[in-house]
């Protein structure tokens, strides 16, 4: 008999995930006939008890909004780009039962946006301040970006980044969310709000051409952002290109085997 393996996505909300499409593809694919791969409805006050709870069949958790500060804050040690960013998307069940955490979104971004085309010396536009803001500093680090600039809706959230850039060795302009549409005159543009809040600057953004635009959502699809952007000749990249180039990292450190990475892309395709 297989041994029986768990993992899940938790977030809030969470029920129009598609990680676990991915991720059980990728287990049936590899042949991890044990393993299954569930959705979890988890805001980030309830995380640390939830992950308190879980028993040892659980080998690990990706963790979505709001909860990538507190899931780092629940793990026994962290892998240095999580502890730089101050979050975590990945938490991995160690030997003795405690969690190591770690940020397979700060890979994901730079593996997307290079395959768009970014190169060294861009400039980069973050529209909001949390968990996947402060992987997009990282992401925009190891790319050797010039500047990057972060508009948020609070000022007190751009300065709690501050110590984020610091570590990764990026600038950090930052920006009230009234410059949003002027800020998007950027080489690069990653939005990382909630599904709604950058939809009024699809009309007001005068975007350059050849400007490359990540939106992390991807549920709907295209949001009227990305619409805009790639009706303008912008460069798209979508919170589904991430969202394969995350799950590839997490199914590997999960499982202890290499990703069936054609048959994970394989079945979000057949989703989208």
């Amino acid at each position: 008999m297989a041994v029986r393996r768990r993992a899940a996505v938790l977030g809030k909300p969470i029920a129009h995930s598609l990680s676990p499409l991915i991720h059980n593809a990728g287990y049936a694919a590899a042949g991890l006939t044990g393993w299954s791969y569930d959705r979890i409805e988890c805001a980030a006050a309830e995380l640390p008890d939830l992950v308190a709870g879980l028993g040892p069949e659980w080998a690990g958790l990706s963790v979505t909004m709001p909860g990538k500060e507190a899931a780092l804050a629940v793990a026994a040690a962290a892998s240095p780009v999580a502890a730089a960013v101050g979050a975590a998307n990945t938490l991995v069940r160690r030997p003795d039962g405690s969690w190591y955490a770690a940020n397979t979104d700060v890979g994901g971004m730079v593996e997307v946006l290079a395959g768009a085309g970014v190169r060294a010396g861009a400039t980069v536009t973050v529209l909001g301040a949390g968990g996947t803001a402060r992987a997009a500093l990282a992401a925009a680090a190891r790319l050797a970006a010039r500047e990057v600039t972060v508009v948020a809706r609070r000022a007190a959230a751009v300065e709690e980044l501050r110590p984020v850039a610091h570590a990764v060795g990026v600038p950090l302009i930052g920006a009230p969310w009234a410059d949003a549409a002027d800020r998007c005159r950027a080489d690069v543009v990653v939005s990382t709000v909630p599904k709604g809040v950058a939809d009024p600057l699809a009309g007001t953004v005068a975007w350059q051409a050849g400007t490359v635009l990540f939106d992390a959502l991807y549920d709907p699809w295209p949001t009227p952002l990305a619409a805009a952007a790639g009706a303008a000749g912008c460069r798209i990249v979508s919170g589904i290109d991430l969202l394969l180039a995350q799950a590839i990292g997490q199914f590997e450190q999960f499982t202890g085997v290499p990703a069936p990475r054609d048959a994970m892309a394989a079945a979000l395709a057949a989703a989208r």
